[in-house]
């Protein structure tokens, strides 16, 4: 599986260095989750960017039990992420010709610090947050089927994740119930998606409580402070270049972006 692992990982960060899509899966494609997260370590330390987050999505039924979880995870560099003040709208980009997607996401951020231990409940896990903001999270791959071959696939190719928008705080953060704040998403002026967290599993807290495991057994060190983009409140909604994307916290502001086609250097 090494070799496999680290033909198809390459293969995937030279495209996406190359900002162009890939036809069919570039390799045998991994049939586990384990198989999935082998190809994303080898891919990490080939790609060699700081990571400032992980993104978490959700894995449904009956594939959850099959794969033995709900949740996967994939990494956020650096150089994608963009911080905005409510009213801005960068130009976020992905690749036109294989998958792309908007989401609209509460954004948590693990404190500088944590100690290792996997925290047991929601008040333990606010315990170790410093923040928390809305967003989006623009998921894009230059595989087309990357959702659609399924979970052990998506997990390949880094979650399927191509940047993050980093809205304004979530005033509250460290009391609100995040079942209670309605999330819409608009693409175009129409509406995509509106949901609550109550969809998620057991929601944003949740989703950092599912990430901090997840790394641990992996082996990798946030203990210098981590974003966790949660998971999409409203859903997977494809986007092209040319459309305009807009999530609304209801009573807590909005978050845009614009879809742009990524161009090779």
């Amino acid at each position: 599986m090494t070799d496999t692992a680290k033909a198809v990982a390459e293969a995937f960060v030279t495209a996406r260095r190359e900002k162009r899509a890939l036809n069919s899966y570039p390799g045998q494609a991994p049939t586990d989750l384990g198989g999935g997260y082998a190809i994303q370590d080898i891919a990490l330390a080939f790609d060699g960017r700081e990571v400032a987050g992980w993104k978490v999505g959700k894995i449904n039924p009956p594939l959850d039990g099959q794969l033995g979880a709900n949740r996967l995870a994939g990494p956020i560099f650096t150089d994608s992420v963009v911080t905005v003040a409510e009213g801005e709208s960068p130009e976020m980009p992905v690749f036109a010709d294989g998958f792309a997607a908007g989401e609209a996401e509460f954004l948590l951020h693990v404190a500088a610090g944590w100690d290792g231990v996997v925290p047991q409940d929601d008040a333990g896990t606010r315990a170790i947050l410093d923040a928390v903001h809305i967003g989006i999270e623009v998921a894009s791959s230059p595989y087309p089927g990357i959702n659609a071959d399924g979970p052990p696939v998506t997990v390949s190719d880094y979650g399927n994740n191509y940047g993050m928008i980093i809205g304004p705080v979530l005033e509250g953060w460290d009391t609100i119930d995040f079942n209670a704040v309605t999330v819409r998403l608009d693409i175009d002026g129409e509406t995509a998606g509106e949901a609550t967290t109550a969809t998620m599993l057991d929601g944003p807290l949740g989703a950092v409580r599912f990430l901090l495991g997840n790394l641990s057994a992996r082996g990798i060190d946030c203990s210098s402070g981590t974003w966790v983009s949660t998971g999409a409140v409203t859903g997977v909604h494809p986007v092209r270049p040319g459309q305009q994307v807009l999530a609304t916290f209801e009573g807590h502001g909005t978050v845009a972006c614009g879809i742009v086609a990524a161009i090779p250097a």
